[in-house]
């Protein structure tokens, strides 16, 4: 079959690398398109300053504060998408029924700008209308006395700071529940529940010092030119001093290929870039669990590989990893990796060379079926060699929002440890709930239910982002309250409750001030360090409030006995933080601390090799078989890979281009092998319609262009959240609730021949 490709619209190859001219360019757009152009230099120039505000785009930390700007193209990105001179006026509303806007598409909806009024939905005309803060609250409030706790979902986007999440927690446990839903359900609880009971911590245990000091960088399932791209400064700094980069994921992604730095003058003048990986290869998605026990299965062998020392005086339970691992078939290998015995041997020769070798990973490691066990192989392999606990050494999961590790860290979880809640207790005078709440999948499936009855969402766009919206779209709709604490328009708050409101907050870009003055707060980046974060742009609206001052007046409208003096705390953000001192170890001197440039960082115990599991020692594992995922059905199953375009950050969709994979003006494409269209008898830009391979499971997505790409055998890539639509609610990692966004069995059928593009 032939599968050369032909013309396809908005599809072209582009050839430049990672970064460079490209990156300059798009920021520009992106700067001409939303904000005014004299607020735009001085805002990008404050972004991850000392007296500036953190970039709320991705969580990679700052080398150093300096005066050199600190941000990326997607930076640049999210910064003028929150700064935009756009507004959603309560004027632009009347004019637009909800049905007439849920017709419309998500970029379209995020690109009418900012919300400036609280609103309340009006089921008469189909409009959302103004409503003042105090009759908002007061009614949320009535709403919320009525029902149970435990029938009340409280969700959390990463977005949000140490303060508003700290009050929201403290909030949703004097009403008397643990509902948390949050975005670490979607993408990194798998590290949060897996490696504690490998190293005693769910965060990862490297710095940005570390990788000056590294010999190796594994990069495992992500791609950080587009969902965390200030790494790619530091990957570009490792690839030209020559240290390697070994590369596993399904797709050739350019940012892991070749990176130009705009801050390079040579670079920038010549044309040129640099290639990052050393080696690439294309694990089958998956998969990665086979590549890893390949690995560890020739390092095993080998002679002298393995740091017996450490591994006898730090670890347990390495002989049933062993004998696992020993026992694992390279036929079996091979052939769910999709990867050679050489070329996994080559793999574990590097990593027994190196003396100091860091593991980075992302949502192509977490999103499987068995990703917390994936989590836990990762862990393992750097125990083989001692690569914890020393300096240039570690392992590095990839946060995506830029204080979702910070969420969890003051309180946002569903399994509140008894130590926290007894000191709840003892500062604020009321008797938590301890029984565990719901997860996000889990607050969905009580919405299909009927089970939940109310959404309190701190930002995001919940509906959206997570799988089967055949059904939880219509969950929404039959909820009695939802209520959106959020900058701008999105899908979720279009899927109106009985009663619906959305509550317009600051930016990270914008002034807040409180009685006491300027306000900072604070978020935790993925590498443990905690920081001040302060805007300096005029609000939107005189209208809209801060997520602490919302979450504040949500709670002294709704318990009327409250023990906590909630809008004295919103004075002055500091007695938030002495709360959190009192109540959270490692808090110790907040204030005092979050006022030196670059912040402190979160006690990390593994990297002084103090292990806190239950044995006292980092524990080995054991990942049973080398498949990550639950059986497709029938012939001809593919396993799909939710992806995000460049022009993308998690669901907020900046415009309709990805570049690097050379993508233009359009979202409704399958990335697919050149032999697995051919085997199905396809052509580059067939109009394809997807559907689910799960027994019992139909979902579908229509008329979807196939493109030619360079992907894995076995593998396609669509993009989220558009093919959540394919996920089943329950097909997900059992330990920690994700779901497995990432290796969903589908079967693809042409839709006709007769309209097939010429």
């Amino acid at each position: 079959m032939k599968t050369t490709k032909r013309s396809v619209p908005g599809i072209r190859h582009y050839d430049g690398p990672a970064g460079g001219w490209g990156a300059l360019k798009a920021t520009a757009i992106a700067v001409r398109t939303q904000m005014d152009t004299l607020d735009a230099p001085a805002t990008l120039l404050r972004t991850n300053q000392p007296d500036g505000f953190d970039c709320p785009g991705c969580a990679w930390p700052d080398k150093e504060h300096k005066s050199t700007f600190q941000f990326c193209e997607n930076g640049a990105k999210a910064v003028t998408w929150e700064a935009t001179s756009k507004r959603v006026t309560p004027e632009f509303l009347a004019k637009n029924t909800v049905t007439e806007l849920l017709a419309r598409s998500d970029f379209e909806l995020e690109g009418y700008g900012r919300l400036t009024h609280p609103l309340r939905y009006d089921r008469a005309s189909d409009t959302f209308r103004p409503v003042e803060w105090d009759e908002a609250f007061a009614r949320i409030g009535e709403i919320l006395r009525d029902l149970e706790p435990d029938e009340v979902e409280f969700y959390t986007s990463g977005r949000a700071s140490n303060e508003a999440a700290y009050l929201f927690q403290l909030f949703a446990r004097e009403y008397g529940t643990n509902n948390f839903p949050d975005c670490s359900n979607m993408c990194h609880e798998a590290t949060s529940t897996g490696l504690p009971r490998s190293i005693g911590i769910g965060k990862g245990t490297v710095s940005l010092d570390d990788f000056d000091k590294t010999e190796l960088v594994i990069s495992i399932g992500h791609n950080p030119g587009t969902n965390h791209p200030r790494m790619m400064g530091t990957l570009h700094e490792l690839a030209r001093r020559g240290v390697p980069i070994i590369v596993f994921n399904p797709l050739r992604e350019r940012a892991l290929e070749r990176f130009a730095d705009p801050q390079s003058v040579v670079e920038m003048a010549t044309y040129g870039s640099t290639d990052i990986a050393s080696t690439y290869y294309q694990v089958k998605a998956g998969g990665d669990a086979a590549a890893l026990k390949g690995v560890a299965k020739h390092l095993l062998e080998m002679d002298d590989a393995l740091d017996n020392a450490f591994i006898a005086d730090h670890t347990e339970g390495f002989n049933a990893f062993a004998e696992d691992i020993a026992h694992t078939a390279w036929e079996a290998i091979e052939r769910e990796s999709g990867l050679t015995r050489a070329a996994l041997k080559n793999v574990a020769e590097a990593y027994a060379k190196s003396n100091a070798t860091i593991i980075t990973y992302g949502m192509g490691i977490t999103q499987h079926n068995k990703g917390t066990a994936n989590v836990r192989l990762i862990a393992d392999l750097l125990l083989l060699r001692g690569n914890i606990g020393k300096p240039g050494a570690g392992i590095c999961p990839l946060r995506g929002h830029s204080n979702v590790q910070g969420n969890r860290t003051v309180g946002i979880t569903e399994k509140p440890g008894a130590a926290f809640l007894s000191r709840i207790k003892a500062v604020f005078g009321f008797e938590p709930p301890a029984a565990h709440g719901h997860d996000a999948v889990q607050a969905t499936q009580a919405m299909i239910d009927g089970r939940a009855k109310a959404l309190l969402a701190l930002g995001g766009n919940f509906a959206v982002a997570m799988p089967d919206h055949e059904n939880g779209f219509p969950a929404m709709g039959k909820l009695d309250l939802s209520v959106h604490v959020g900058t701008k328009l999105n899908r979720t708050h279009l899927l109106v409750g009985k009663e619906t409101y959305i509550l317009p907050c600051l930016g990270r870009t914008e002034l807040d001030m409180q009685r006491s003055g300027r306000q900072s707060i604070t978020v935790e980046d993925s590498m443990s360090m905690v920081h001040a974060s302060s805007g300096k742009l005029k609000p939107a609206s005189p209208q809209i409030r801060s997520e602490p001052a919302i979450v504040a007046g949500l709670a002294k409208a709704t318990l009327p006995d409250t023990k906590v003096n909630w809008l004295t705390l919103v004075e002055d953000y500091d007695r938030i933080r002495d709360l959190i001192e009192q109540t959270l170890p490692g808090f110790e001197d907040y204030n005092a601390r979050i006022r030196v440039p670059g912040g402190f960082r979160m006690p990390l115990p593994p990297t002084e090799r103090v292990w806190p599991t239950v044995t006292g020692k980092a524990m080995f594992s054991v990942f049973d078989g080398v498949d990550e995922n639950a059986p497709g059905e029938g012939d001809n199953v593919l396993r799909l890979i939710t992806l995000r375009s460049h022009d993308q950050y998690n669901t907020t969709i900046y415009a309709l281009d990805d570049r690097y994979r050379g993508v233009f003006g359009r979202r409704d494409i399958l990335f697919m092998n050149k032999g697995d269209m051919a085997a199905l008898g396809l052509e580059h830009g067939d109009r394809v319609d997807i559907e689910t391979a799960l027994p019992g499971s139909r979902q579908r997505l229509d008329d979807i262009t196939v493109v030619a790409y360079g992907i894995a055998p076995g593998s396609v890539g669509a993009y989220y959240p558009e093919a959540n639509v394919l996920v089943p609610l329950d097909y997900l990692d059992k330990e920690s609730g994700t779901p497995s966004y990432k290796s969903v069995p589908i079967r693809v059928t042409l839709r006709s021949k007769e309209i097939r593009q010429m």
